[in-house]
């Protein structure tokens, strides 16, 4: 299970099925899980935990230390989940502090050379397209898809099942369910994705209708957000209220001419 010529520190951790590709390099204080495979020229490193089943491809480097000026070599941690795959030349890196992980859940398929900085925290069935760069501090809500060469600057949020179109670039929270286009632009609900996931049309209409609210009125900005905070009553549609009244950065404002309407 192991290739001869894959180096493995003594200290390393690892589940009797884990399959080693040549010339991998494993250091000290990683540990990997039941049924993980580890490609050819991989490396991995740091205080890295790998849950089970989970697959990295040839070149990636999982692990590595954060690229922060501010960071003095203490042992921080990466934490990553169950059946994920790390495409050719993934980067990930482990936080900057000890008082916080570099998260990565479950069910994620991370493509290649896409990159998750420091202290950054991904949900579960996240999509990462090939080229797209996430900052230190940036968190991804469950199912959210981020398209090709997209960019998504430091301490933004991207909500549950958002979608960002290939290049676009933001640096104010991506609310739940919408899609990103451009810089710091929305153009609609995902309602493809909305779909798929099982949402009704009652679940549905209720996020139009927020949209609506939010994105093309002309209303005063706080007055929108404290009446969509007492009406809103399903659980999606609290997701999106919620998740907009925290923002700190600022949300993205609707810039296309997508049609919002089902």
């Amino acid at each position: 299970m192991l290739h001869p010529t894959a180096i493995i520190a003594p200290s390393a951790q690892l589940a009797p099925d884990v399959k080693v590709g040549p010339h991998a390099v494993i250091e000290d204080y990683v540990t990997l899980g039941p049924g993980c495979v580890v490609g050819p020229f991989v490396h991995l490193l740091g205080h890295t935990t790998f849950g089970a089943q989970n697959c990295i491809h040839a070149g990636a480097v999982i692990g590595d230390t954060p690229q922060d000026l501010k960071y003095q070599g203490e042992p921080t941690r990466l934490i990553i989940g169950n059946n994920n795959v790390f495409r050719e030349h993934v980067t990930v890196h482990r936080s900057n502090k000890l008082a916080e992980d570099t998260i990565i859940g479950s069910h994620n398929f991370l493509m290649a050379n896409s990159h998750v900085g420091h202290n950054a925290r991904l949900g579960n069935h996240v999509i990462l397209a090939n080229g797209a760069l996430l900052a230190g501090h940036v968190e991804v809500g469950d199912r959210a898809f981020i398209s090709g060469n997209c960019l998504v600057h430091q301490f933004t949020r991207v909500g549950a099942l958002a979608l960002m179109q290939g290049g676009a670039a933001i640096s104010q929270d991506l609310p739940p369910f919408c899609i990103a286009t451009g810089y710091n632009g929305i153009c609609g609900l995902n309602t493809i994705g909305l779909r798929r996931n099982g949402f009704s049309s009652e679940q549905r209409l209720e996020l139009r209708h927020f949209y609506h609210l939010f994105f093309l009125s002309d209303r005063p900005w706080r007055d929108v957000v404290a009446e969509a905070q007492t009406t809103a009553h399903g659980d999606a549609a609290m997701q999106m209220v919620n998740f907009i009244a925290a923002s700190k950065r600022g949300v993205c404002r609707h810039v296309g001419s997508r049609n919002v309407e089902e």
